[in-house]
């Protein structure tokens, strides 16, 4: 279930709030009880790892994709 991160107007806390994305735009409390709330934006890292191909692998046509070999 998707959390969403509101801050409350009055006290000036921020909190979590996990609920369905189809309840993402109805209103929170603010746990002190205050309902002057406003949803922030949050940004989603992405994390891991990548690797690039192994050189010589098989079909990629040598430097640069082929590009600079004549």
């Amino acid at each position: 279930m998707p959390r969403y991160e509101y801050r409350c107007r009055t006290c000036g806390s921020t909190f979590e709030v996990s609920r369905p994305m189809a309840e993402s735009s109805a209103p929170a409390e603010c746990p002190a009880g205050h309902g002057d709330t406003v949803k922030l934006l949050s940004a989603v890292a992405v994390g891991g790892t990548a690797s690039a191909p192994a050189a010589g692998g098989g079909g990629g046509g040598g430097c640069c994709g082929g590009g600079c070999c004549g």
